[in-house]
């Protein structure tokens, strides 16, 4: 359906499955195409929204009687690094991130293999192959960026942030690392390198996608402040108490 040359898209709802997130829960997506020449805008209003992209898809959850997934964005001009923030930080000084043309390389499906053998072990992107990586990367329908991270001095490939980039900040849509140096919380630090470069292109935001408080994988995203939580009522400040486990 058009209206004066405006393409709406077509919404799809997946059949109900295993909850990556929460033992014993089903999930269930609502998504719709990224196609033709309204990808972008159609992604970045999406997106604004609570949805995320995976390749030409734009999705949410949409799982009857739970709302445990909660859309979070970093506010880049008023954050400031905890303390342990600073620490790593000050950890990963030996390595440099730069921005790559948007091509698929083994050595990046390699270390992706290393990251998800050790920390995603018997998650549904354990059978990914080649091809299905290089699609990931090199087939995105809208503004994106591959930033890969190495050290100074052995070239070493420490860790890969598939982004994408919007008119407001840095959507994070992927991103894994090295597994056998946790010391050095590349995860967080990924993070960390994405908000000083919103800054330094006066962005407003870097969005992390979607925290599960039920979830101790997730507890991460909500250690950067200030912090933005997707409400019924819109974009809200998320609240200590908000991070907060009930009993």
């Amino acid at each position: 359906m058009t209206t004066q040359g405006v393409q709406f898209p077509r919404f799809y709802v997946t059949a109900p499955g295993e909850c990556p997130y929460i033992e014993g829960r089903e999930e269930r997506k609502v998504f719709s195409e990224l196609t033709g020449p309204d990808a972008s805008a159609l992604n970045e209003a999406l997106g604004r929204v609570g949805f995320r992209r995976s390749q030409d898809i734009a999705y949410r959850p949409a799982c009857e009687g739970c709302a445990a997934c909660v859309s979070v964005r970093i506010l880049v001009h008023d954050f400031q690094p905890s303390k342990s923030q600073r620490r790593i930080l000050g950890r990963n000084t030996d390595l440099d991130g730069s921005p790559k043309k948007l091509t698929a390389t083994t050595e990046q499906f390699d270390l992706l293999g290393r990251y998800l053998n050790t920390r995603h072990e018997g998650g549904t992107m354990n059978s990914m192959t080649f091809e299905d990586y290089q699609e990931m990367v090199e087939k995105s329908p809208v503004a994106s960026a591959l930033f890969e991270y190495r050290h100074r001095l052995t070239n070493d490939l420490m860790g890969v942030a598939l982004t994408d980039v919007m008119s407001d900040g840095l959507s994070m849509i992927y991103s894994f690392f090295e597994p056998d140096q946790p010391a050095r919380s590349m995860g967080t630090w990924m993070i960390l390198d994405h908000v000083e470069r919103a800054k330094r292109n006066a962005s407003d935001h870097v969005y992390l996608g979607y925290w599960v408080k039920e979830s101790p994988k997730m507890a991460y995203k909500a250690r950067f402040t200030p912090m933005e939580r997707l409400s019924a009522e819109g974009w809200v400040p998320l609240l200590d108490e908000d991070r907060t486990q009930s009993d």
